[in-house]
């Protein structure tokens, strides 16, 4: 029997994580609907210093619904959010899961040449957005199907005591099917069509890349992630729905990671989460000092970020009973420093666009292994196979690309069955992730297959750097790399061989990236070179300048 079909990960599971859970059918909104009728005056989300119940989550939530079905949004159609970490990000969100819709997660720092992109391919055709982003909005709109844009004002939601003339606020051009979000809110009723939505019904279309650097939809369906969500409270026997639990909102609801693992897993549960956009190491330890948190996921910058604050050495965080990392991994001595601190352990896992994301970790209470992504959840099978075919297990401690089949895995990419077809095999999600097993069935990441660089928890595509540097008219060649940073985990390098006669500077170069590309996936390094290295058939080897970075780092 192969190695992974023996499963030796269980005997580490903690007491009372069951090998397979009996899932249950709840829908997303299902989940969202017992939340608000069980936990009705409970605080579910402050923002701002605002406090929102479940009950008025509820009443906004439904009063959007009616107004995307006034919209003429049917279900199947494509919604866009466009939006930080704010209390009308979770309200659309649910709304168009309400009427059957799907929910395509956009990141506010993306260029308009990637928004673009996203907009035309999921043929979206209403975008809520930032007013402080409207402009570029309706000027590519003209480019899409979209036909309403709504403008959200961080001023919608205030406590009394906040003055609106402090907040920073940019109202929108006065033209046709542009709407502020306020006034639909106080147009609408709070009695939405009745939709019936199954598990089976795609809940949202996240967007991810690929070896290609073409940007993919991610399929994920109400089954995918209400499982997620019920994988996720059996590996914790200790936290309970309904517990009167505080969690940190910082990881960014248009990433699936924070989606899940945070907006999600909250309503779920029926904790209060504190909301912030701006997840800075002074943001959050003042989070921790004014609300006194229980449970926090992050990712390593947000941890390095705070150890390295002069404040830190003051913080009190006695109250947190878990601290949950992802993205990258986090050194011992910053694990070792927050254990000390808080008496809690950062839990690490694995996870991946397109398993809704999370498909190992370390269990809270028997072993864990720093440096190891952990083991599988219940119910994902996990294998190792050859680097070439993908088709034989590998031996156990010998590298191979991990593949993982679970119900958290995706069904597919939108309107890309070639690339899906490259990436689910006879079942198995294919990673691109090279990972070696040791004899207690933990799992530990050595290379990535895609060659995709993190960077502050952020995932980047290295052709897209590239791409990008190709358009400029003196570059010749390009190509980018990760480099180790000491905060954010990798920095971008781009090599540049520029044509004959041709000259610019790097300064030039990231000038040129900035209207092309978002702020986290500008170069911070451009080395000039004559010639970069190639195989036998002219493809430039990145492999090859990871591996003379590393011997030889600037």
């Amino acid at each position: 029997m192969s190695d992974y079909l023996k499963k030796p990960w269980l005997k580490f599971y903690d007491d009372g994580v069951p090998e397979s859970i009996p899932f249950t059918q709840d829908t997303l909104v299902d989940i969202f609907d017992h939340a608000t009728r069980d936990f009705s005056k409970k605080v579910a989300f402050v923002s701002q210093g605002y406090d929102m119940t479940y009950a008025e989550l509820e009443d906004q939530v439904n009063r959007f619904a009616s107004c995307l079905d006034d919209f003429d949004i049917r279900k199947g159609d494509s919604v866009s959010i466009h939006l930080p970490n704010v209390l009308q990000c979770v309200i659309a969100y649910f709304a168009i899961l309400k009427i059957g819709a799907k929910a395509v997660m956009n990141n506010p720092m993306y260029s308009p040449p990637e928004l673009e992109h996203q907009f035309k391919d999921s043929q979206s055709r209403v975008i809520i957005t930032l007013d402080l982003f409207s402009s570029t909005i309706i000027n590519l709109r003209p480019k899409t199907k979209i036909k309403q844009i709504i403008c959200v004002a961080l001023t919608d939601y205030l406590p009394p005591t906040t003055d609106p003339a402090t907040i920073l606020s940019v109202p929108p051009e006065k033209t046709e099917d542009v709407y502020l979000w306020k006034d639909l809110m106080a147009t609408y009723s709070p009695t939405p069509p009745q939709v019936k939505v199954t598990m089976d019904d795609i809940a949202q279309l996240q967007y991810t890349g690929g070896t290609t650097g073409v940007s993919k939809g991610a399929m994920l369906t109400h089954g995918n992630l209400s499982r997620q969500l019920q994988q996720m409270s059996s590996w914790d026997t200790e936290t309970q729905r309904g517990d009167n639990k505080v969690m940190v909102g910082a990881l960014p609801f248009f990433h699936v990671y924070g989606l899940s693992a945070v907006m999600n897993l909250s309503i779920y549960y029926g904790f209060k989460t504190i909301l912030t956009g701006r997840p800075t190491p002074d943001v959050l330890i003042d989070i921790i000092k004014t609300y006194r948190p229980h449970v926090a996921c992050l990712v390593p910058t947000m941890y390095i970020g705070m150890l390295n604050d002069p404040n830190f050495d003051s913080l009190d965080m006695s109250c947190i009973e878990r601290l949950m990392s992802g993205s990258a991994p986090l050194p011992l001595e910053v694990i070792k420093a927050y254990e000390e601190r808080s008496g809690a352990r950062i839990n690490e896992g694995f996870g991946l666009t397109e398993a809704s994301p999370v498909t190992h970790s370390n269990p809270y209470k028997t072993v864990q292994k720093t440096g190891s992504i952990g083991i599988p959840y219940p119910n994902t099978d996990v294998r190792l196979v050859d680097l070439m075919e993908g088709l034989t297990d590998v031996p156990q401690g010998e590298q191979g690309e991990m593949i993982i089949r679970g119900p958290q895995v995706m069904t597919g990419y939108w309107n890309r069955p070639d690339e899906t077809a490259k990436t689910l095999r006879d079942g198995w999600l294919y990673t691109g992730d090279i990972a070696t097993m040791d004899k207690d069935g933990y799992f530990y990441i050595v290379d990535r297959k895609k060659d995709m660089i993190i960077s502050g928890g952020y995932n980047i595509y290295p052709r897209d750097i590239d791409e990008a540097l190709y358009e400029h008219p003196s570059v010749l060649e390009a190509c980018a790399i990760g480099v180790p940073h000491p905060t954010r985990g990798e920095q971008i390098k781009a090599f540049v061989v520029l044509k004959e006669g041709e000259t610019a500077s790097e300064k030039e170069l990231v000038d040129f990236c900035s209207g092309r590309l978002a702020k986290y996936k500008l170069p911070t390094m451009i080395e000039f070179r004559t010639e970069l290295p190639k195989s036998t058939v002219g493809k430039i080897l990145r492999k090859t300048l990871r591996q003379e970075e590393k011997t030889n780092p600037s």
